[in-house]
């Protein structure tokens, strides 16, 4: 089966990451978070149209890029194949995984993927083959959308399998065989947002102007993440080690 499953254009997910992309302190909030567990040789699975692949590649990090969308590709590589270590076609669930990928396997220091997972059927065989990627001791960080009580009409529009907690994403790394370093819940503030817009208001897309809007206040959000603790929040970040 490949990895999304969904609508081969996905116009909503375009428009959703359009609008994030405009949203640069919260996009370099993200990349803050999973910085510190980021290093050598790092691939990004689902880079989409390369909202938090840019810092790395500003950072001069040792950065490869993979999507499965052709449209995606095809904006990566307009956009940064002279900067990017590597540009490249990747699905994590293909049934010739092994052999399409042979020369990955086992040749990254980090392999992160930020709101990927949730669009994947078997999410298990998904961090399965992640794991495959990673070198003895290297890092996996994958962050999804917490808590299946959120779900709604935004997810629905994006084709979100599911949402997660810490325990649900934990009992993924526990069956890859991955050491849990760390695991917390990201973006609290965004709970808010996401239940007007889309549970109440029923949007299929994230309105560009509450993006611009929630973008000004990420400095008061970062703070009221250290304030809980990151005890809840709209998304889950876990990080595992081989």
């Amino acid at each position: 089966m490949s990895e999304f499953s969904f609508k081969e254009i996905d116009e909503e997910g375009m428009e959703t990451l359009k609008a994030i992309s405009e949203a640069n302190k919260f996009n370099e909030w993200m990349y803050q978070r999973i910085l510190p567990d980021c290093s050598g040789k790092i691939l990004e699975i689902g880079s989409g149209i390369g909202n938090i692949s840019e810092f790395f590649i500003e950072d001069k990090a040792d950065i490869y890029l993979s999507d499965l969308r052709d449209n995606y590709l095809s904006f990566l590589r307009k956009n940064y194949s002279s900067k990017a270590s590597g540009i490249m076609k990747m699905d994590i669930v293909d049934p010739d995984f092994d052999t399409l990928y042979k020369d990955q396997l086992g040749s990254f220091d980090t392999v992160f993927a930020l709101n990927v997972v949730e669009h994947i059927e078997d999410d298990k065989l998904a961090l399965q083959n992640i794991t495959k990627l990673l070198k003895p001791n290297g890092k996996l960080i994958i962050l999804v959308p917490a808590f299946n009580t959120l779900y709604n009409s935004f997810d629905k529009a994006l084709e979100h399998y599911r949402r997660y907690t810490k325990k649900t994403l934990n009992k993924n790394f526990i069956s890859s065989n991955l050491e849990i370093q760390k695991s917390s819940y990201f973006n609290a503030a965004g709970i808010a947002g996401w239940i007007l817009s889309g549970a109440i208001l029923k949007k299929t897309t994230i309105p560009a102007g509450q993006m611009k809007l929630y973008n000004r206040l990420v400095p008061i959000f970062k703070v009221v993440d250290k304030i809980l603790f990151n005890s809840i929040g709209l998304s889950v970040i876990t990080v595992g080690k081989k």
